[in-house]
């Protein structure tokens, strides 16, 4: 497995598992946990499409990493815990 693809695999990997455990009920949206496997799955996802070259999937995932910053930044000013 390239590079590329292993990155691209952890990081779509936590989507997903953020995601499935948001929808079962066990882990809340607004959670800084969740936030936190967006942004690092957002982040490798993003790596792994800039070394690629695909473009869109740069701003798509350059987004929703910076959407996940705002989110943790927005904890961490209220002071919350995980």
């Amino acid at each position: 497995m390239d590079p590329e693809t292993a990155i691209a695999t952890v990081g779509v990997s936590l989507l997903l598992v953020a995601f499935a455990l948001n929808l079962k009920g066990t882990l809340a949206a607004n959670s800084a946990i969740y936030q936190g496997m967006n942004a690092i799955g957002a982040a490798l996802a993003c790596l792994a499409s800039a070394m690629i070259g695909f473009v869109p999937f740069v701003i798509l995932e350059g987004a929703w990493l910076a959407v996940a910053l705002s989110a943790l930044a927005g904890w961490r000013r209220a002071g919350a815990s995980p």
